[in-house]
């Protein structure tokens, strides 16, 4: 009986350390990756704030390829809505809607995830002219865990877990974009 009290306890003293610790740790993060890609902005930009086109190069678009997939409203404008559906739980289900353009140089999409895990994230696309023909691209991502789960993000490198696969993301652009030619 004793060690089942002691073990108890150890248990108990886990669970209090680790709910202080969520209460002192930050609860969002951010991730933002680039790319240069030869290409004149104009064209990249037209390319990206076309959300259908991310089934040609985002990683987790692409990760459930029969996803069944829904389209409200006038893709590439403000207030354009994918969204999809998944039986396969890395993929889940949500729906990405834009927000907000700046033509030719900022696409904001907010992304609703209603599984495997519920939430709300922010990201943006910003293209910029390096030269006539050379684009810098960046895609941001930005979102936030509750208490306590933002206890994960001591064990979590959100910039590296995310970084990769806009890394990868990026480059499936690029290819697309500088095989266009």
């Amino acid at each position: 009986m004793t060690i089942f009290l002691i073990i108890l306890a150890v248990m108990a003293g886990v669970v209090i350390l680790l709910l202080l610790t969520a209460l002192l740790t930050r609860r969002d993060y951010a991730v933002e990756r680039n790319i240069t890609i030869y290409r004149p902005a104009a064209e990249v930009f037209e390319y990206v704030r076309h959300l259908k086109n991310m089934e040609d190069y985002n990683k987790w678009v692409m990760a459930d390829p029969i996803a069944v997939k829904e389209y409200r409203g006038t893709d590439g404008s403000e207030g354009f809505v994918y969204a999809w559906n998944s039986k396969q739980k890395q993929a889940g289900a949500g729906e990405q809607l834009i927000t907000k353009i700046v033509h030719g140089k900022r696409m904001d999409i907010q992304i609703t995830f209603f599984r495997p895990f519920a939430g709300i994230a922010n990201s943006y696309l910003e293209t910029e002219a390096i030269s006539p023909v050379q684009t810098s691209v960046r895609w941001g991502f930005a979102s936030k865990m509750s208490y306590p789960m933002n206890a994960m993000l001591i064990f979590m490198n959100m910039g590296e877990i995310l970084g990769k696969d806009l890394d990868l993301s990026l480059e499936n652009l690029k290819l697309i974009l500088e095989d266009n030619k």
